[in-house]
């Protein structure tokens, strides 16, 4: 199949619509690969569309009618994707979440929701909402996997194999459903406050499968690995376009990610910053457990290809540091260009091959979203001929609105609107609109903005205004090409007090580039200066303590706060150490000023994650839950 033969969805009315042309499309061709369930399961687009249907009908049977409420907490797997479709299929509306979310947060899921009925992964997870799930109102429960029933509940519980056999002994009955229709609850994770119910309706995520073109241009047949929670807007819209695509998906998880690169070779993947930095990482250790000249041969080409790179993207056009070079200037680039070329290929072949390699070696396009992609991440990709093209929208906007593309691929910036999108920049205070260049409160308009908050006019109305705009809550400014520069989180700033006000994230992404730092967040909200709390790369420190000839011991990575404090991480080489890479890592980035100095800090082992309730979903920093874990420690800061 060819790029031509991409196969247009703009007549579809609603998601349930693309898996009988898919179907018809692509046949035995593989849709989805799930190598790390107990049992492999392989299903082809005939198999899967028969599943759905299956699925659906059997919904039915238990009840389901349009516009029911049927919650779905579960995690990515070939049957999520089965019973998500299976029930908008049936006419119901899904709501979804993780089947690891804490109890609490899925039963005010299910109960704010209205939702009538559950599908779960598990025994384990059912058991884990018991017996409180019991007191709600329930018409039946599903298992995602094929255990034995309990006999002890009073609901009706099926298992999937159960729920599909009704389904084949039953007639799926046709529903009507348009773009208007209502198609999924996402509750947000956040970062603050109860989650909210984002209303997505058909038309919301057919704007995705219709428009994700301008981004990925996907053929039959091509690969995809997916890791991020299918649940979750970003990689469900993704999902749902590549496999109207007739690609095919390979589920993995962290714990297989690096050999399943080799094995699958995958041509697309869709990741958050986090998962970039771990790859850079891992690409960096093995680097610096080369012999010590090669290691200098590599930085060597590393630098030199870093200059053939900025005089590249200046000779284009596309240096956000210098949007309107002069002809002299970008003749001069040019030049430069050409001049650092052959060395360049020369280190592609001997050095940035092996990289590309250790990721499959066929990645066409990775795409970055859910956080902004540090600079230097950005840089190592774009020098090592990876593409990873960073796009930007959230929950509520189903959720891409701007983009990269591989035509333009505009270091540091979110890309332009993508089709049907407006973006607008406006006084955070004021409301007023601002002029080109002008860093304000990005607002946004466009055909995939949410219904609103369930259940939550007031939210809605604050979220969304009469003309259509939807108040983003992200600070940025647009260039003259209108390509969307993010600076940072309007709650997420940091206010000090001779009134200066700080966006951390870039701080933060500046510091990451430390091989010492593994973590990193900012503090100072009314303080004199900022300070931070850092997890630090235990390995790397110990090189250097070791390369130092210093007789020090490292706590163990399990070392409670009390261990670490009085521990060598505290004595004065160390801290001094990481005072330098700091100073040296702040001052190095674009528009630094005097209040971006870091004064202090204090460590923690225990990295931010989802399993400890300090990062959501797509692995952003709970900013408030970090702050009230640790109060004690970021209080040590500004004691002196």
């Amino acid at each position: 199949m060819t790029i031509n033969s991409y196969i247009n969805y703009k007549s579809v009315n609603s998601l349930p619509e693309i898996w009988p042309i898919a179907a018809q499309a692509f046949g035995g061709i593989m849709a989805l690969n799930a190598p790390h369930l107990k049992s492999k399961v392989t299903l082809s687009y005939q198999e899967l569309y028969q599943k759905i249907q299956c699925c659906a009908a059997g919904l039915q049977a238990l009840g389901v009618s349009s516009g029911d409420k049927i919650a779905l907490f579960a995690d990515n797997s070939p049957r999520w994707l089965i019973a998500d479709q299976g029930i908008m299929m049936a006419g119901g509306v899904d709501v979804v979440r993780s089947g690891s979310a804490e109890q609490q947060e899925l039963l005010y899921i299910y109960e704010n929701s209205d939702s009538s009925s559950l599908i779960v992964e598990n025994l384990k997870t059912l058991n884990r909402l018991s017996p409180q799930i019991e007191a709600l109102s329930l018409k039946f429960i599903i298992l995602l996997s094929d255990e034995e029933i309990p006999t002890s509940s009073s609901t009706k519980i099926l298992n999937f194999s159960q729920l599909l056999e009704l389904g084949s002994n039953h007639s799926l009955a046709k529903v009507t459903q348009d773009k208007s229709t209502l198609a999924t609850l996402i509750y947000t994770s956040g970062t603050t406050g109860k989650p909210k119910g984002v209303m997505l309706s058909h038309g919301n995520l057919l704007h995705q499968v219709n428009n994700l073109r301008q981004i990925i241009l996907c053929e039959q047949g091509d690969r995809v690995l997916s890791i991020l929670p299918s649940w979750h807007a970003y990689e469900r819209s993704a999902e749902y376009y590549l496999l109207s695509q007739g690609c095919t998906q390979y589920y993995t998880n962290l714990r297989s990610l690096k050999s399943d690169l080799k094995t699958y070779q995958p041509h697309y993947m869709i990741g958050v910053p986090r998962l970039w930095e771990s790859l850079y990482e891992g690409v960096q250790k093995q680097f610096r457990e080369q012999a010590p000249t090669k290691q200098k041969l590599i930085n060597w080409f590393f630098n030199l290809s870093q200059k053939y790179v900025m005089a590249r993207r200046l000779s284009r056009g596309l240096d956000l540091d210098n949007l309107q070079p002069s002809a002299i200037a970008k003749l001069f680039a040019t030049l430069q260009t050409f001049a650092l070329l052959p060395l360049h290929l020369l280190g592609d072949k001997i050095v940035y091959q092996k990289v590309r390699d250790a990721v499959g070696g066929k990645v066409k396009t990775f795409v970055s979203g859910g956080g902004s992609l540090a600079k230097h991440l950005d840089d190592f990709y774009e020098l090592v001929n990876i593409p990873v093209l960073v796009g930007y929208g959230l929950t509520e906007t189903a959720p891409v609105t701007n983009a990269r593309t591989l035509d333009r691929n505009f270091s540091k910036t979110s890309g332009q609107p993508i089709a049907e999108t407006e973006i607008k920049i406006v006084n955070p205070e004021t409301k007023e609109a601002l002029p080109t260049g002008a860093k304000g409160l990005v607002l946004i308009r466009g055909s995939q903005v949410m219904q609103g908050y369930y259940k939550n006019p007031e939210a809605t109305a604050k979220a969304i205004d009469a003309e259509g705009w939807f108040d983003s809550g992200d600070l940025g400014w647009v260039t003259p090409d209108n390509d969307l520069v993010l600076t940072g989180r309007a709650k997420d700033t940091i206010v000090l007090t001779n009134g200066e006000n700080i966006e951390p994230q870039p701080i933060e992404d500046a510091c990451i580039r430390s091989s010492y730092i593994d973590q990193i967040m900012l503090v100072g909200q009314d303080q004199r200066a900022l300070g931070a709390l850092i997890v630090p790369n235990l390995e790397t420190v110990q090189q250097w303590i070791t390369q130092q000839n210093l007789q020090l011991q490292l706590p163990s990575s399990e070392a409670d706060l009390a261990t670490v404090a009085n521990s060598a991480l505290y004595s004065k080489p160390i801290r001094d150490l990481f005072r330098k890479e700091l100073t040296r890592q702040v001052q190095d980035r674009p528009g630094y000023r005097t209040d971006d100095r870091i004064t202090d800090f204090q460590f923690i082992l225990e990295p931010f994650s989802q399993e400890n309730g300090t990062m959501t979903q797509t692995f952003k920093i709970k900013r408030p839950q970090v702050r009230e874990k640790y109060q004690e420690l970021i209080d040590q800061i500004y004691e002196s």
